[in-house]
């Protein structure tokens, strides 16, 4: 552009002559074949980028694995057997404040400990210890109170202890 006058040979992207075009263009001018312009170095810049990008990711998700999941989870008091009656259940978080969890006591006294998660889309289970299964409320999956297997439903995952 030389002063308020586009360079001699200018390419208007509507085609239509400078006499025709509206006055904002000259005010705002733009080169559009070398807007659209790439260069093959600005490609491979961009390329180097965005591999050195995931490769960071891939050594961040590494050392975040390496570092978390070393060992068994500390023990944890939940209750005690009296304050769990025969055929009921009490939640807890175990082993993070996020990870929610059922124990179970059934009518004959055996004590069993389930995530409370269920396995398909992470609904919360419900005990249904009469009819001896974990129900999930949302896609109306059951569990096997005993063996935490799945009886219902669409999850196709065991109920984790």
């Amino acid at each position: 552009m030389i002063g308020d006058q586009p360079e001699p040979g200018t390419r208007f992207p509507d085609s239509r002559p400078e006499s025709e075009q509206p006055p904002w263009r000259l005010d705002f001018p733009i080169d559009v074949p070398q807007d659209n312009y790439i260069a093959r170095r600005d490609s491979v810049k961009f390329l180097v980028l965005t591999s050195f990008a995931f490769v960071v990711g891939q050594i961040w998700i590494a050392a975040k694995s390496l570092v978390r999941g070393r060992g068994a989870p500390p023990s944890q008091r939940i209750a005690t057997v009296d304050e769990i009656p025969l055929g009921g259940a009490i939640g807890f978080n175990y082993p993070g404040p996020t990870d929610p969890c059922l124990l179970l006591r059934t009518a004959d006294g055996t004590l069993l400990a389930y995530g409370q998660k269920c396995t398909h889309l992470s609904c919360a289970v419900v005990p249904e210890l009469e009819h001896d299964r974990l129900h999930c409320p949302c896609h109306v999956g059951s569990f096997d109170v005993a063996t935490g297997r799945p009886l219902a439903g669409p999850p196709d995952a065991p109920c984790p202890w």
